[in-house]
């Protein structure tokens, strides 16, 4: 049995994948993207599916089945033509019913079991009701899956066919009374563990009343108890889908209603996939534009890089290395063809050669050395003073001079460490360059290479003792680690601030703010920003400046 699942995409195109007995599917997406619409249309599509709702009611009246036979039966016809109707995916006229419904089930699964093997034993079949007593009874399933899913609570009958609970042994108490995920976890368990050999199983924001470190491993155990049904599960979570890699995900970006019809932008990646782990992470979630850039979430990058390039996810990664390797995981993966990936790195004084060879990736270098050199720009620098004094007073051109002559007293006394730093970045980047590949070594040349370490030290403190003695701030700042000298403190100091996240804080805010602004650093990545779809910004008030 396999079940085909459709996604209108409008003019005509339809994406369509199949879900068989033993097989999980996840429709990811945010909030009003279509999931619960989604969900529904698989629910009508499909005869005999079983729709566990985000909206049903996780508590209970009592602890014990209320409903006979008739009754069920009724109620259960009742849910399924409810179910079809497009009120469905954001109203639910049986909530109430619907918790009857699986205390029912789980109760009626228990009696069935029992009749089965003292049918078996009245028949004098010891073979027979050894091999129905060996499969556990549903109770015992469930506890067994509540325990390995870190719910701490054991269910068990009472008189009257009363559902209790406890915990660690202690007094039993009704079910009713278990708290809501409690309850929630049960009521799924209960749900999937009795329905029918070979359904499809819809499951509805399962994360809503659940902590992850439960609904996680509830899910991949209800799966392996019913791998004869198959599984759809719409969530915002998006490590749900990757705690289950042999699981399809439907990335689902949103819908449009025309003239009664919906329409969704959906792009499936399939659990065939070869996409490492690392990468689905960063594309669950992400639009289909992303930039990848150095550092963390916690640093200077992320924030920047998110106003320069807005409507683009800015995902961080640690090193340079990283950032090629991720750019071109997404770049080479075919069944990647919805995502397009580029990388930003900070210059660290690269040659051409290897700029060049990054930007053919999809990587750009910084044309300086490093993001604190766009942060700290005199440029913006004087724009942010300008703007601080209209808020607390004060000379803005007295404030932006002592800023520059404090900035490069703070700088002169490490002009020998930051040459060398200069050039041992360069250095570096060289000798990775040379080292030998796959083929270099199987061929067994020898390679040598060698530098005047002395020699390019000595032309880079020339360099640096120039800018210096010209006062030239803009040109130091954009060509040597100045993060590294106590620079970047003076300038914020002597511009007003308390410190450098203050100031920086006000760097973001002007970028917010401020077209010009904005534009200036927008214009220091060339084509890129063309690349990405930006738009240009209209400006009003010319351009700021240019870069050293």
């Amino acid at each position: 049995m396999t079940f085909d699942l459709s996604i209108p995409e409008g003019h005509n195109k339809v994406l369509t994948f199949s879900i068989s007995p033993g097989q999980s599917a996840f429709v990811l997406g945010p909030n009003g993207a279509g999931k619960s619409t989604l969900m529904h249309r698989f629910f009508v599509a499909n005869h005999g599916a079983r729709r566990i709702s985000a909206h049903r009611q996780t508590w209970f009246n009592t602890g014990a089945s209320t409903l006979s036979a008739n009754d069920k039966r009724q109620t259960e016809t009742n849910i399924g033509n409810s179910d079809r109707q497009t009120t469905a995916r954001w109203k639910d006229d049986y909530s109430a019913q619907r918790a009857s419904v699986s205390i029912y089930d789980l109760v009626d699964a228990e009696n069935i079991r029992a009749r089965a093997i003292t049918k078996a034993v009245d028949d004098q079949d010891v073979g027979l009701a050894q091999v129905l007593a060996r499969k556990d009874a549903p109770i015992k399933q469930i506890n067994a899956l509540l325990r390995l899913s870190n719910v701490a609570v054991e269910i068990s009958f009472a008189h009257g066919e009363q559902i209790m609970a406890s915990r660690s042994g202690g007094v039993p108490y009704s079910i009713a009374e278990l708290s809501d995920g409690e309850r929630n976890a049960l009521l799924i368990a209960a749900d999937v563990l009795t329905v029918q050999q070979g359904t499809l199983v819809l499951i509805d924001e399962p994360e809503r009343h659940l902590h992850r470190s439960i609904i996680s491993p509830l899910l991949t155990l209800l799966f392996r108890a019913r791998s004869d049904c198959a599984f759809v599960i719409s969530t915002h979570e998006i490590l749900l889908s990757l705690d289950s890699p042999t699981s399809q995900t439907l990335l689902v970006r949103d819908c449009t209603y025309v003239s009664g019809s919906v329409y969704w932008r959906a792009d499936l990646v399939s659990s065939a996939s070869a996409i490492d782990e690392s990468l689905k992470r960063e594309i669950f979630g992400a639009r289909q534009k992303m930039l990848f850039v150095e550092g963390n979430e916690n640093s200077l990058d992320s924030p920047l890089y998110s106003l320069v390039f807005p409507q683009i996810t800015v995902r961080a990664k640690e090193s340079c290395r990283d950032v090629e390797h991720a750019v071109s995981g997404i770049r080479d993966a075919a069944e990647l063809h919805w995502v397009h990936a580029w990388g930003i790195v900070d210059n660290d004084r690269r040659a051409a050669a290897d700029i060049e060879r990054l930007k053919a990736k999809g990587i750009s270098a910084l044309p300086v050395y490093s993001v604190e050199s766009i942060y700290y720009h005199p440029v913006l620098q004087r724009r942010v003073a300008e703007r601080h004094a209209q808020v607390v007073g004060g000379d803005p051109a007295l404030r932006f001079e002592s800023a520059t002559t404090s900035a490069l007293l703070a700088i002169g006394p490490h002009g020998d460490r930051l040459a060398q730093r200069a050039v041992e970045k360069a250095l570096r980047e060289d000798v990775m360059r040379m080292l030998p590949g796959r083929k270099e070594i199987a061929a067994g040349a020898a390679i040598q290479f060698s530098f005047d370490i002395a020699d390019l030290v000595a032309v880079e403190k020339a360099a640096f003792d120039q800018a210096l003695s010209e006062s030239n701030l803009a040109l130091l700042v954009s060509r040597y680690p100045v993060r590294e000298t106590p620079a970047l403190d003076r300038i914020a100091e002597n511009l007003g601030f308390q410190g450098r996240a203050q100031y920086e804080g006000a760097v973001l805010q002007l970028l917010a703010d401020d077209g010009p602004s904005l534009h200036f650093v927008r214009e220091l990545f060339g084509d890129l920003p063309a690349e990405l779809g930006i738009l240009p910004i209209a400006l009003t008030g010319g351009r700021l400046g240019s870069i050293a």
